[in-house]
C-alpha cells in the first residue's frame, strides 16, 4: 500500500486530508509548546500534581477528611487529570482564532481543525499523564478492577464534550471579547461545582439528581470506577453522554453559522 505522502492531493479523501492536517497542526502545537522547555513532558503533569498535593495535604493532614475514597490522592488524580484536559482545551479555544488569524485567513483547510487540534493536543497530554495516575495507584495500593475497561468510553465522551464547548466558544469570543474573561470565571466556578475534590455521593441527597446534569460528573465517574467501583453512576454517565452530544451538535451549528462572519472579523 502507498503511504499518505505518496498519494497525490487530488486522490486523497476529504476525511484523510482533514485527519492529516489535524495531526500536522497538533504535532506542531506540541513541538512549539515543549521545544524551549527543559522539563518538557513533566510540565504537563506538574500543575495537576501540585494541585493534588495541596488538596491531599489540606483534606488529609489539616482537616479530618470525610469526602472521597481512600487512597485520596488516587481519588483526586482520577478526576483532576481529565479536568486539566477540559480546562486547558476550553481556555485555549477562547484564543483559537485570534492567535492564528493570519494563518486561518490564508489557508483553506476546514476551520474546525483550529479548535479540534487544541482538543487533541491537550488530550494527548492527558494520555501522557495516565502513567502518573498508575504510579500513585501502585504506591498507595489502589486496586485496578474490571471497570477500567470503561476508561476509553470516558475519553470518548469527554472528547465530544470538550470539542463541542470549544466549537461554541471559539467563534463567539471573536465577536464578544469579554467572553474570554467570562469563560475563565465559569471554568473556575465549574472546578468547585464538579466532583473533583469530592465525589457525587458526598453531596447532600437532594443534590444527587441535579449534580448528574453537570456533564463532567458522569465522565469523572467512569474514570474513578477503574479504582473505586462504587463511584460508577450510570444515570450520571447517560446524562453526560447526552449533554456531550448536545454540546457537540450545538457547537457545530454555531460554528458553521458564524464561520464567514468570523473570517471577516479577524
Amino acid at each position: 500500500m502507498s503511504s499518505y505522502a505518496q498519494v497525490r492531493p487530488e486522490q486523497r479523501t476529504p476525511i484523510a486530508r482533514y485527519r492529516h492536517s489535524l495531526w500536522l497542526l497538533t504535532e506542531r502545537d506540541l513541538r512549539v509548546r515543549y521545544s524551549t522547555s527543559v522539563l518538557g513532558y513533566f510540565w504537563s503533569i506538574l500543575d495537576p500534581l501540585v494541585m493534588a498535593g495541596i488538596y491531599w495535604f489540606v483534606f488529609t493532614q489539616v482537616f479530618n477528611k470525610n469526602v472521597g475514597n481512600d487512597p485520596y490522592i488516587v481519588f483526586l488524580l482520577a478526576a483532576l487529570l481529565p479536568w486539566m484536559w477540559f480546562n486547558g482545551a476550553v481556555s485555549d479555544c477562547t484564543r483559537a482564532f485570534l492567535r492564528e488569524a493570519k494563518l486561518i485567513r490564508s489557508t483553506r483547510i476546514p476551520r474546525t481543525i483550529w479548535v479540534n487540534r487544541l482538543v487533541l493536543s491537550k488530550g494527548i497530554e492527558f494520555l501522557a499523564s495516565i502513567p502518573v495516575l498508575a504510579l500513585f495507584a501502585i504506591l498507595y495500593g489502589a486496586e485496578l478492577n474490571a471497570d477500567a475497561l470503561f476508561f476509553p468510553l470516558a475519553i470518548l465522551i469527554q472528547a465530544a464534550l470538550t470539542a463541542g464547548v470549544g466549537l461554541l466558544v471559539a467563534p463567539l469570543v471573536v465577536f464578544f471579547r469579554d467572553l474570554e474573561r467570562a469563560v475563565k470565571l465559569i471554568l473556575r466556578f465549574l472546578f468547585y461545582a464538579s466532583p473533583i475534590i469530592y465525589g457525587t455521593a458526598d453531596l447532600p441527597p437532594e443534590l444527587h439528581f441535579w449534580a448528574a446534569f453537570n456533564p463532567l460528573s458522569g465522565i469523572f465517574s467512569l474514570y474513578r470506577a477503574a479504582f473505586f467501583p462504587e463511584q460508577l453512576d450510570w444515570f450520571a454517565i447517560a446524562i453526560s453522554a447526552g449533554l456531550s452530544l448536545l454540546f457537540l451538535g450545538l457547537g457545530l451549528l454555531v460554528f458553521r453559522r458564524t464561520e464567514r462572519a468570523v473570517l471577516k472579523e479577524i
